[in-house]
């Protein structure tokens, strides 16, 4: 079986990276666990010091669209974390392609 993957990468404002990722681990990543997000893994990327990644899977892209639409748009997110992880955002990117869901799983990160 197939699943699309979404690969997000985060370029963070300078020294934030630590914050963000607190954020992430005590805000963002439990949030999309009660969302049902299938987040496979994230974290700072070791290349620099301002680098951050998450990549999450999807059953399809019309999953992919209905999953962020719905999670992004909620209370939840915009009266909650929303502000304070964007402002630490430089900018991001993602790329989504296709990939067995073996592979998926072998990308996983215990956390």
């Amino acid at each position: 079986m197939k699943k699309f993957v979404e690969i997000r990468s985060y370029n963070l404002k300078s020294g934030t990276r630590e914050e963000f990722h607190r954020l992430v681990l005590e805000e963002s990543r439990p949030m999309l666990k009660r969302w049902k997000v299938d987040v496979v893994a994230f974290g700072p990327s070791p290349h620099d010091d301002n680098s951050y990644y998450l990549i999450r899977a999807y059953q399809s892209l019309a999953d992919r669209q209905a999953s962020q639409d719905t999670f992004y748009g909620s209370d939840e997110w915009r009266k909650g974390p929303r502000e304070a992880i964007v402002s630490l955002i430089e900018n991001d990117t993602s790329i989504v392609f296709e990939m067995e869901e073996t592979v998926v799983n072998a990308l996983r990160k215990k956390a």
